[in-house]
């Protein structure tokens, strides 16, 4: 794959990688980077400056005044573009184009992140295999472009526990097809806000600021009065990218926090 014009398939891999790392790891130095250079046969530092080519059509990033290298290329936008409308298309044939070029699958060498099982069971076979190896492929990009985005942090309490973190759909996975794996469908939530976000307990609106349900409100335990309601008005950490869509937002507001259903 190695020429002096990119392909697409190198740019795809390449922004493949820019979504899972974070915006300070974006260079020639970091290991990921020179793994995929390697593999595409370009140099560390090249694939570094492809990646923050990306960056530079991140509005988030642009918006802190961060521009990346800013001369992101027609191919490059193309497939920004390309993305944003088949996230899991993306993961598949990223996935799928590491193996022709010889890659260990990043299922088997990924380190145990939180709860999450990424291995395959070895008795799964057929079609089951290839469905149960496609849902984790797709779990585990979702899962590392979330986390990179908010810093490997809980937006609403600030832990860091990679193991007690969980990239928490807005939109659940069951509700919307076409965004599962959208990052910007994605908020890092510790296991416990997980589980309340989850259930309609709490809610973000679209200023990004944390609702709590008036259920929670009339429990007089210490747990909650500690912990949750504390959350009320508070502006959660906004991501480094993937900024939360309002639209995304307003649907977990009107068909997943209890208040809005109960009306």
């Amino acid at each position: 794959m190695s020429s002096d014009r990119w392909t697409k398939e190198q740019l795809k891999l390449a922004f493949h990688l820019c979504c899972q790392l974070p915006f300070g790891k974006l260079h020639s130095t970091e290991s990921e980077i020179a793994e995929l250079a390697l593999l595409i046969g370009r140099t560390p530092s090249a694939l570094a400056m492809k990646l923050v080519n990306f960056a530079s059509l991140d509005p988030v990033i642009t918006g802190t005044g961060r521009s990346g290298l800013g001369n992101a290329s027609a191919l490059n936008r193309e497939i920004w573009c390309e993305a944003h409308t088949d996230w899991e298309g993306l993961a598949l044939e990223c996935e799928r184009l590491r193996r022709l070029l010889g890659a260990t699958s990043e299922l088997l060498t990924v380190e145990a992140e939180g709860s999450e099982n990424l291995l395959i069971p070895d008795d799964f076979t057929g079609e089951t295999r290839r469905v149960v190896t496609e849902q984790r492929i797709k779990q585990h990009f979702f899962r590392r472009a979330v986390l990179s985005s908010y810093r490997s942090r809980c937006c609403m309490s600030g832990l860091s526990e990679a193991r007690l973190l969980i990239a928490s759909h807005i939109v659940p996975w069951s509700k919307d097809k076409t965004n599962r794996l959208n990052p910007s469908n994605g908020l890092c939530l510790s296991a416990i806000h997980d589980r309340a976000f989850d259930k309609g307990l709490i809610f973000a609106h679209r200023r990004l600021a944390v609702v709590v349900c008036n259920e929670l409100r009339k429990r007089d335990e210490p747990f909650v009065k500690q912990v949750l309601l504390p959350l009320e008005g508070q502006q959660i950490e906004l991501p480094e990218r993937f900024r939360p869509d309002s639209a995304f937002l307003i649907r977990h507001r009107e068909e997943v926090f209890l208040d809005s259903c109960s009306k």
